[in-house]
């Protein structure tokens, strides 16, 4: 089932919408669309491109939209790290992320939309563009998830196979050196394989304190915010990690970290912040918490509120994370009836 988020329903209006108009969009989509992509890096480039002036463009206009006053005296309660601000873990490869998130969302709509109007060639080229999208996004969120460490460790394992049958022949035909050689090549594959596996199976039972579209609270800088995206452990660069003092911190990299949205009220600028685990807190007060929060993406990444206030994450979403949808008394389905 297609996800039906078209650009125009998108809005940049106080109950949330994409960065940037429908222009906009469609500006970067007929450039994505037009363009002849051959290789992994141009992709990589173009989409950078199209991320980068999208969230500087929405930049513009949310400061136009929405005159606000910015509460920052939360800015500085770190303790002693005075000089580190919410700032700090913002996160534009989170943003960017969440922005390519939606273009695969608006391509599988306009697929779904040319097959309703019989425009069969167009929506052909669509998909084949989809699926190119799709697979590379997939390569590259394995490989920064350490998703491909389980296959890595399936190769490694065929490859041994293969050179414990060298070694047999080499020994039967008496190559001694040959075989002490490939004697050293199995122990090596064999110590990289066991690593391999330990950390697909680390980063495949990973347990999470939060979950998506939960409602979350900055233990330090103390703004509200809603999860919509997790790591097993820190997957941000080694400079990301230098400004937001991550070897600071009491559990360090080796823990889970959110991609979360700030509510506009409190940082207009702050967009998507990357956050360990250590420093969320589910809010104080009553349930349900269905207090105002907004942020420019909710509408394409959550359906709703549930019964509890929290938001329920499209099933897309879940499915990019092979997270489970959480059951609240009171929630509505999916739409078009399914979940996964």
């Amino acid at each position: 089932m297609v996800q039906c988020v078209s650009v125009s329903t998108l809005t940049t209006s106080g109950n949330g919408g994409v960065y940037g108009s429908t222009a906009l969009w469609g500006r970067h989509f007929q450039l994505m669309r037009k363009t002849q992509i051959r290789t992994g890096s141009e992709r990589n480039f173009l989409w950078h491109h199209c991320a980068q002036r999208l969230f500087f463009a929405g930049q513009l206009v949310m400061q136009r939209q929405r005159n606000l006053r910015v509460e920052a005296g939360w800015l500085f309660k770190g303790g002693g790290d005075q000089g580190l601000d919410a700032s700090s873990e913002c996160s534009e490869s989170a943003n960017e992320d969440i922005l390519i998130f939606f273009f695969q969302l608006d391509l599988a709509t306009r697929v779904q939309y040319a097959l309703n109007t019989e425009q069969y060639e167009i929506a052909q080229q669509l998909r084949d563009k989809l699926t190119e999208v799709e697979a590379e996004v997939v390569k590259q969120r394995e490989a920064k998830r350490g998703s491909t460490s389980k296959s890595e460790a399936q190769d490694k394992a065929l490859s041994m196979i293969r050179l414990r049958a060298d070694l047999q022949k080499a020994i039967e035909a008496e190559n001694y050196a040959l075989a002490a050689e490939l004697r050293d090549e199995i122990n090596k594959l064999e110590a990289e394989s066991l690593a391999a596996s330990a950390n697909a199976l680390v980063y495949e039972n990973t347990p999470y304190a939060f979950r998506l579209g939960q409602k979350v609270r900055h233990k330090v800088f103390g703004y509200s915010a809603v999860i919509c995206g997790m790591d097993p452990v820190c997957c941000e660069s080694s400079s990301w990690r230098e400004s937001a003092r991550v070897d600071k911190l009491t559990r360090g990299s080796n823990q889970p970290f959110y991609q979360v949205l700030v509510d506009v009220h409190v940082d207009p600028n702050l967009l998507v912040a990357y956050v360990p685990e250590e420093n969320l807190l589910v809010p104080d007060g009553p349930r349900p918490n269905k207090g105002r929060f907004d942020h420019p993406y909710l509408s394409f990444l959550f359906y709703g509120m549930d019964a509890a206030g929290d938001f329920i994450p499209i099933k897309q979403l879940r499915e990019k994370y092979n997270r489970p949808r959480h059951e609240v008394p009171g929630d509505p389905p999916d739409e078009g009836g399914e979940d996964a």
